[in-house]
């Protein structure tokens, strides 16, 4: 058991409670991406059989054992075909934008039907496991929030600088993408992470949280 800790972000009694987490957290980010492609007109991720809400569907095990071990990781990305919106651009944008929206509204979800149990006083008689996945459901969420919106390929914040920017830009991102994606998974994996990714992700997701927090303090 010890030696399984040393490769972990997190205590390994919180793993139950994490793999629940995450498989709701991924499983609905992916599921947003293919039910916006689809409602925009591509039926793409529905053929391929992820417009879905099963988690098998969606998980990338690479992804999956990259939050158990740095911290932070993603799915299996939905296909999506953008020349069959009306507005591939715009269409593109709302498709990439919705995974990590749904994170965050999941994150609002969680604090807010913690904090009813707040308000109902039921919360001082919950079991702590019960107080426990709360807080990491709502981390998780906010993390998976934050992290995909970094103009890294192949997160989401990177494919909307890409229909941002003008074709001629976006011609040269693609042909570097693969590039651009190793880069990611060294900065994931290395040090140098200590000093471009995590301060990000260590600033906004405090910052996100508390907001939401504030949010619900209004009612309390």
């Amino acid at each position: 058991m010890e030696f399984l800790e040393r490769f972990l972000r997190f205590p390994l009694e919180q793993l139950p409670l994490i793999i629940v987490v995450l498989l709701i957290a991924f499983t609905v980010h992916e599921f947003a991406h293919a039910f916006t492609a689809y409602k925009l007109g591509d039926t793409t991720a529905k053929d391929q059989g992820r417009l879905t809400l099963n988690p098998i569907q969606h998980l990338d095990p690479l992804g999956t054992l990259f939050i158990l071990i740095v911290g932070f990781g993603w799915a299996r990305p939905v296909p999506v075909n953008r020349y069959h919106f009306k507005n591939p651009r715009v269409g593109g944008i709302f498709v990439s934008l919705m995974g990590p929206i749904s994170n965050l509204i999941l994150a609002f979800i969680g604090a807010g039907i913690f904090n009813i149990f707040v308000m109902t006083g039921v919360a001082g008689s919950l079991h702590p496991l019960v107080t426990q996945f709360f807080n990491l459901f709502v981390y998780f969420n906010v993390l998976l929030f934050v992290f995909n919106l970094l103009p890294l390929p192949p997160l989401d914040g990177y494919r909307i600088l890409e229909d941002l920017l003008p074709n001629k830009n976006r011609a040269r991102m693609t042909q570097y993408e693969s590039f651009g994606a190793l880069i990611f998974l060294v900065l994931v994996i290395t040090p140098l992470g200590h000093y471009t990714i995590y301060p990000i992700i260590n600033t906004a997701v405090p910052f996100v949280i508390q907001s939401i927090q504030r949010i619900f303090s209004i009612f309390l």
